[in-house]
């Protein structure tokens, strides 16, 4: 599968996690868990993480980030952040 994919960065149990959304496969997604919650991951740990599953990002491209809500509907529930960035597999790697 070669072209370009969204990485996305949030927290999940707990702790930083990053991921690359491969779509229309039934295969695992390429995911890397950092190990902590309470700072979130520098650039460079994750363009490192993204490097270590054989992605690279895409020319230009930057970290969107947005916020949701723990509990929706709910103005007083804890805020989650979320992060993507548009990727590409490195030359030779089939994602």
């Amino acid at each position: 599968m070669a072209g370009e994919f969204t990485a996305q960065m949030s927290v999940y149990r707990g702790r930083w996690r990053l991921y690359v959304v491969l779509l229309n496969t039934t295969e695992q997604w390429p995911e890397h868990g950092f190990d902590r919650a309470a700072s979130v991951p520098t650039f460079t740990e994750r363009v490192d993480a993204l490097s270590v599953l054989g992605f690279e990002p895409v020319p230009g491209a930057v970290w969107e980030w947005m916020e949701y809500s723990e509990t929706p509907d709910d103005p007083a529930s804890p805020i989650c952040l979320f992060a993507s960035l548009t990727v590409r597999s490195w030359a030779g790697v089939d994602a």
